[in-house]
């Protein structure tokens, strides 16, 4: 097979035996140029002085100078831009070629933008341009020469000198199509980002909110910390840990499951207003919105509590929409989404009782709330008492209708073992949830800082988890201890990042906003 078509036939895809041959002919090219005393892995740098997006935006504004001062003159035009003419240093991948004999285009991508290149035989040499012709789609090279705009209009960079810097040994997915498979598209992430530049606008945006939340967050007096990943207690969520072995220690140990536990230690330490942005790991299912290990955002406020938790997040909301997507109106598939308007709040029994009619506020034993579950036809498991048995009303038939922002307050005790009881009504607790999409966007409690009640709620989950809950919290004494020093009156959040950046950029999926997703290991 040879490789004088440089693009695979549209009609279907590369068989693995083709691959392989088209890999064999690409290392013996590369041979010959090593051969050559011209290996292009011993380059170690280049001198790029422009991305290609730059380089046709300020062609464009020279254009347009150059236009205004010839006016109608077309010769004066012509004569204003070849004087004016400004030599670029590019790099990039070739994306595609057209073959014209002695001149030929190929289409260059960097991190930016693509630009045509045109390299003729009789502006880099006879020798330089026969060697040219050997190259491949996918190979990554520097190119110098001037930037002009073509007969068809198109800005392009007209080349004086091209230089190989690595060689492209697999060929690409076929030009046609691009890369269209999800499952190779999500563990081929490079192969992706190549081949779909819209994906590159994703993780270009996900970046920009982390950066976006870091600064709105700085410019509110709160600090960035780090916290261990590895703890010999994995608390502060319903979620069931990753384990391992402490080689060193010969101790087992967990990948956190929060940030919660040690960040409130750092409350108690004096230091007021901190947060953190990190990987947590969940020993959990694969699907649409999860991940075992995802990107996690909490922060922790001391003297305040969990309404000016949602005064912060209502804000925060607001702030990132119009910094990332520059309006307070999304768009995520159909739906229209608006954060300028003040965000709806109502109770987890308020919101069962609306899209339900039924009513929690008169159930007092675990056995009304059991009757009423099974008027609903709601299931629950022998172990439920009725604050999980609301909460499963709540899931069965409220979540569906939360599409604009919604705050949901005042949760169940039994739900809630970190957070501090409402003092008119000691069932439930100072905690409210984000909703938007119908997605959970965001947790907050009034944290509970009396250690007395906190020992107690510590107890109460060890029960659940010798019941078979793997997801229950266990005693940790180190904080229980931290709490005994004394810790003020807290108000924290906890974001999942990675459900933000899919409602910010309209991302049907998780997989599609982390650049390297959790995947089962294919069969070798």
């Amino acid at each position: 097979m040879s490789e004088e078509i440089r693009s695979n036939s549209p009609e279907e895809e590369l068989s693995a035996e083709d691959i392989n041959i088209l890999k064999k002919i690409r290392i013996d090219k590369l041979e010959e140029l090593k051969s050559q005393g011209k290996n292009p892995f011993e380059i170690t740098s280049y001198d790029v002085t422009a991305h290609n997006a730059d380089a046709k935006s300020e062609y464009e504004a020279f254009e347009a100078d150059c236009r205004a001062d010839a006016g109608e003159d077309e010769e004066k035009l012509k004569e204003l831009l070849e004087a004016g003419r400004k030599t670029v240093s590019i790099a990039g991948r070739i994306m595609s070629w057209r073959d014209m004999g002695k001149a030929n285009f190929i289409d260059l991508r960097d991190k930016t933008d693509r630009i045509q290149v045109y390299v003729r035989m009789n502006d880099i040499g006879k020798d330089e341009f026969a060697e040219f012709k050997k190259w491949d789609i996918g190979d990554i090279v520097g190119v110098e020469g001037f930037v002009f705009r073509t007969r068809r209009g198109e800005v392009s960079v007209h080349a004086t000198k091209i230089t190989m810097l690595s060689k492209s040994l697999l060929p690409l997915p076929e030009k046609w199509h691009g890369l269209k498979d999800q499952d190779t598209r999500y563990r081929q992430r490079y192969t992706d980002l190549i081949c779909n530049p819209e994906v590159k606008d994703t993780f270009i945006k996900r970046s920009k909110i982390i950066s976006s939340i870091r600064r709105y967050l700085d410019s509110q007096g709160f600090m960035e910390v780090e916290t261990p990943m590895l703890v010999a207690n994995a608390g502060g969520a319903a979620a069931r840990p990753f384990e391992t072995h402490y080689n060193a220690l010969n101790e087992d140990v967990k990948l956190r499951i929060s940030l919660e536990l040690y960040l409130k230690r750092l409350i108690v330490g004096g230091l007021e207003r901190v947060y953190e942005i990190g990987r947590v790991f969940r020993n959990e299912g694969v699907d649409a919105r999860h991940n075992p290990e995802f990107t996690l955002m909490e922060l922790y406020q001391a003297y305040t509590d969990y309404n000016g938790m949602m005064k912060l997040t209502e804000d925060m909301f607001r702030y990132l929409a119009q910094e990332v997507c520059g309006t307070t109106k999304i768009t995520y598939g159909e739906l229209e989404i608006d954060f300028g308007k003040p965000f709806e709040k109502m109770t987890m029994v308020e919101a069962v009782r609306k899209y339900s009619g039924a009513d929690f506020s008169e159930v007092k034993t675990d056995e009304e709330a059991r009757r009423l579950a099974d008027e609903y036809h709601v299931e629950y498991e022998p172990r439920h008492n009725k604050g999980d048995i609301l909460n499963l009303f709540f899931e069965q038939f409220a979540e569906e209708h939360l599409l604009q922002p919604t705050f949901i307050t005042d949760h169940p005790v039994e739900i809630s073992p970190l957070t501090k009881r409402k003092p008119e009504n000691p069932d439930y607790v100072e905690r409210f949830e984000l909703f938007i999409n119908t997605w959970e966007m965001c947790n907050a409690y009034s944290e509970l800082n009396d250690p007395i009640d906190q020992r107690e709620r510590f107890i109460a989950q060890e029960e659940m988890f010798k019941q078979g809950d793997e997801e229950a919290n266990r005693i940790d004494e180190d904080f229980l201890r931290a709490l005994e020093i004394g810790m003020p009156p807290t108000g924290g959040i906890g974001y999942g990042i990675d459900r933000l950046v899919m409602l910010l950029t309209n991302s049907p999926a998780i997989r599609d906003v982390l650049l390297f997703p959790t995947m089962k290991t294919l069969d070798k």
